[in-house]
């Protein structure tokens, strides 16, 4: 009777040892075929999301020499506006911000010295006239020996005196900004016009209308932004990977955003002082009315021809230690193409890629994250 049951019970742990390796079997997970990661967006929403799209440029990321700088003018191209005499302001022709064309009228300042000065130009006049009739008189009893030479070079003498003389006050006019053949003797001027000596923009105005404008005072400054350069600081150990005609990306140090290119031009042939670096100078290859004289800039100087695919760094989304884009196949339609990172700078990424897409395929350079955050979204309402 032992032996028995001892027999049913092995073959009932048997049976049931069998089940539980079929129960195994059956309940093995089954792997399903991966779902396209697209997504398709309303024009609403592309608009609400402010989504863009570029495509994949060639930039040097790796290769480029990281250099910091400051924007400056040459000292032709902004200056300091003064008078050589005082007077009182009488008007005002400018604004601050505006552009003037060199000569173009900026204020007039009234001057009673220049009334003076024109009174002393005709009463030389005047008299230049009657020395030289003198003169010539004067010389012709001279050639007749009729009188006495001393007579004759006193009449010489006066007469260089008055036109050197007039000479002096046309000059001074002419400095004042009147032209003798603009004035008379029955209209004389007591306003000085004060123009602009160069081209550009009004930075600042330092007279204010009736005030008394002291002589050689600033009345006006004015900056030409259209000759703005780099001065890039270039110490001892990379002096050697500079040279002229090297291509430059910089941005203003406060807005990486914006890159503008630039060309190295000149090269200072000795240190600056109390440091052993030289300024390598750059002109902008770009007109561009949001950089401004004194900025500090972040530049990159490409030291060789190596280029790589990249992208903005917003067109780039991660899940974990997974980089993706994505490609626009279709008007508003979306799809998720996984990729490899490599590089960062000046706010680009170089993008390695796992799959090959078109040539020329639009990616998304804002809004990449709305997109990845909708397919994350999608997956968990799927699982669910």
């Amino acid at each position: 009777m032992k032996l028995s049951t001892i027999v049913l019970s092995t073959l009932i742990l048997i049976i049931l040892s069998c089940n539980r390796k079929g129960d195994n079997k059956t309940t093995a997970p089954i792997k399903e075929a991966p779902v396209p990661k697209e997504i398709e967006l309303t024009d609403e929403q592309a608009t609400a999301i402010g989504l863009q799209t570029g495509i994949i440029e060639q930039r040097n990321l790796k290769s480029a020499l990281k250099v910091n700088g400051k924007l400056m003018l040459p000292p032709q191209n902004q200056a300091q506006v003064s008078m050589l005499t005082g007077g009182i302001v009488k008007s005002i022709d400018v604004s601050e911000g505006n552009f003037v064309n060199k000569g173009q009228l900026l204020a007039t300042i009234q001057n009673n010295e220049v009334v003076q000065l024109q009174q002393d130009y005709f009463e030389n006049k005047s008299q230049l006239k009657y020395l030289e009739a003198e003169y010539k008189r004067q010389k012709e009893l001279q050639e007749e020996n009729i009188n006495a030479a001393k007579t004759f070079q006193q009449v010489e003498n006066e007469l260089g005196v008055a036109k050197a003389k007039q000479k002096g006050i046309e000059t001074k006019l002419n400095l004042y900004g009147l032209n003798t053949g603009g004035i008379s003797e029955n209209n004389f001027k007591s306003l000085i016009s004060v123009v602009a000596p160069i081209g550009g923009f009004v930075h600042h105005i330092n007279i204010t209308m009736g005030k008394f404008a002291d002589a050689n005072s600033v009345l006006f400054e004015i900056v030409d932004n259209r000759y703005l350069h780099l001065d890039l600081t270039i110490f001892e150990k990379d002096i050697h990977k500079v040279a002229v005609g090297q291509k430059i990306t910089f941005t203003d140090a406060n807005d990486v955003s914006h890159i503008h290119p630039a060309t190295i031009y000149s090269l200072d042939k000795a240190f600056q002082d109390n440091q052993q670096a030289i300024i390598a100078h750059a002109k902008i290859e770009e007109k561009t009315e949001t950089l401004l004289p004194g900025m500090y800039v972040e530049a990159r100087i490409q030291i060789d021809n190596y280029k790589a695919n990249a992208l903005p760094n917003e067109a780039i989304v991660s899940t974990g230690d997974v980089h993706y884009i994505f490609i626009e196949i279709k008007k508003q339609h979306f799809k998720q193409v996984a990729v490899k990172t490599g590089a960062v700078d000046m706010g680009y990424t170089e993008v390695l890629l796992l799959e090959e897409i078109p040539q020329g395929a639009k990616i998304v350079t804002r809004g990449a994250y709305y997109l990845l955050s909708q397919l994350t979204k999608g997956e968990g309402e799927h699982h669910e």
